[in-house]
C-alpha cells in the first residue's frame, strides 16, 4: 500500500527507467511568451496586478536603493513555483516542486549566493547580526551559536517546508481517493465533495508556498546589505 502510496512522486517512468517526469518543470514556463500576444484581458491585468503588487513588497523588505532590479528575481522565483504547484494538481502532471530535489536546487544557490556577497562586502554587518542589540556578556558565545546554526539551516527549512506542504496535500488526497471502491455508493457524492474542499485548499496552498518562499528569501537577502 505503502509502495503505491508514493509512487505517485516517483519521477522515473516506464521508458527505460529515464525520469521524463522532470520535463513537466519547463512546462510552466511556456505559458508566459503566450501572454505577449493575446490581446489585453482580464486575465493578464490580474497577473499583472499580482506582479506590481508582488514588486512593491519585495521593493520595501530590500529597502535598499542600489538593488534596482533585484525584485525580479523573486517574482520569477515566486512564478516559477506557482506554475510547478498548480501544474502538480492536474491529473498525470508530475509535480516537481514535492521533491527536494528540486526545492534544494532553488534554495541552495540563494543562499550561498546571499552568504558569498555578505560576507566579502560586509562582513561587519554580517558579524553584527550574530549578536542582537543588548544581548549579555555571559550569553554572547550561545547567541553566536545559536545563530550560526539557524542562518546554516535556512536554505534545508526552506526546502523542507515547500515539499512536506506539497507532498500532504497530494497523499492526503491520494489516500481519499483510494477509498472510492470500498466504500458504499451512497458515500460517494460525500467523497467527491471532500475531494473538491481538498482540491481548493491545495490551490490555496499552492499560493501560499509559492509566496512565502519568494518572502522568505527576499528576507534572507535584505539581511546582507
Amino acid at each position: 500500500m505503502m509502495n503505491n502510496l508514493f509512487s505517485i512522486f516517483d519521477p522515473s517512468t516506464n521508458l527505460m527507467n529515464i525520469p521524463f517526469n522532470w520535463i513537466s518543470t519547463l512546462i510552466g514556463l511556456m505559458f508566459i511568451p503566450l501572454s505577449f500576444w493575446l490581446i489585453p484581458n482580464r486575465h493578464l491585468f490580474f497577473w499583472n496586478f499580482i506582479l506590481n503588487k508582488l514588486h512593491m513588497e519585495f521593493k520595501t523588505l530590500i529597502g535598499n536603493i542600489n538593488s534596482n532590479g533585484s525584485t525580479f528575481i523573486f517574482i520569477s522565483l515566486f512564478s516559477f513555483i506557482l506554475f510547478n504547484n498548480f501544474l502538480g494538481l492536474f491529473p498525470y502532471i508530475f509535480t516537481s516542486t514535492s521533491h527536494l530535489n528540486l526545492s534544494l536546487s532553488i534554495s541552495l544557490p540563494l543562499w550561498i549566493s546571499f552568504m558569498l556577497f555578505g560576507w566579502i562586502n560586509n562582513s561587519q554587518h554580517m558579524f553584527s547580526h550574530m549578536i542582537p542589540q543588548g544581548t549579555p556578556n555571559i550569553l554572547m558565545p550561545f547567541m553566536v551559536l545559536i545563530e550560526t546554526i539557524s542562518n546554516i539551516i535556512r536554505p534545508g527549512t526552506l526546502a523542507v517546508r515547500l515539499t512536506a506542504n506539497m507532498i500532504a496535500g497530494h497523499l492526503l488526497m491520494t489516500l481519499l481517493s483510494g477509498t472510492g471502491n470500498i466504500i458504499p455508493s451512497y458515500l460517494i457524492i460525500m467523497l467527491i465533495f471532500i475531494q473538491i474542499l481538498l482540491l481548493i485548499l491545495e490551490s490555496a496552498v499552492a499560493i501560499i508556498q509559492s509566496y512565502v518562499f519568494a518572502i522568505l528569501s527576499t528576507l534572507y537577502s535584505s539581511e546582507v546589505n
